[in-house]
């Protein structure tokens, strides 16, 4: 991934932080078809990325034990309008771009159809989502036997996390002017504006 370094972020703890307000990643991997990329949702935790994937899908067992896999997060994005910037209406040397945030994730990944991993894995995932709900729901409010039923077409797979690597693109080498001038316009669109500060951040 290119990266500039103003939009280069390695911090860990940023970088974990930002994987678990988007866990939906996607894990791109070569097969003897060649490139493929699912879309999972993933718990980070201890440099180990777990998920699972469908029984159904062939991808568990065309990957040898430890093959080298990209798993690529992606948080909010917006297009960026000349029209908001200061230097428009200055000297009108503007031109459009797209603010993103992105984590990639580098590593050699694991299956194992173990039932007691799966259960445990798809416990913390729906726990991890449904905390903050006023009535969570538990695997356990489901009967038993479905809860069966539906790990036996499943299997879980760890990554083991060689590289965490974030890009940014954030507006970063802007002046404060321009940053505060895109905030506006982004706010008065309605934009979120945990989105927002996701699109446009401080330089660090």
């Amino acid at each position: 991934m290119y990266i500039p370094e103003a939009f280069r972020e390695e911090r860990r703890e940023v970088l974990e932080a930002f994987v678990r307000r988007h866990p939906l990643g996607t894990l791109v991997c070569t097969t003897a078809d060649g490139l493929t990329a699912n879309h999972i949702p993933m718990l980070l935790a201890d440099q180990r990325l777990r998920g699972h994937v469908a029984r159904a899908n062939s991808l568990w067992k065309s990957l040898a034990p430890d093959a080298p896999v990209l798993v690529v997060f992606g948080g909010a994005n917006h297009y960026m309008s000349p029209s908001w910037y200061p230097a428009k209406q200055a000297h009108g040397k503007v031109v459009p771009t797209w603010n993103y945030s992105v984590v990639h994730a580098h590593g050699t990944i694991r299956f194992s159809e173990a039932k007691s991993q799966k259960l445990a894995l798809v416990t913390e995932l729906t726990d991890a989502q449904e905390g903050p709900r006023q009535k969570p729901w538990k695997v356990s409010d489901a009967p038993e036997q479905y809860i069966d039923g539906a790990l036996s077409r499943i299997v879980a797979f760890e990554i083991a996390v060689t590289r965490l690597i974030g890009k940014f693109k954030a507006s970063q080498h802007r002046d404060s002017d321009e940053r505060q001038s895109i905030r506006a316009a982004l706010d008065a669109e309605g934009y979120p504006p945990a989105d927002r500060d996701e699109v446009i951040r401080e330089g660090q």
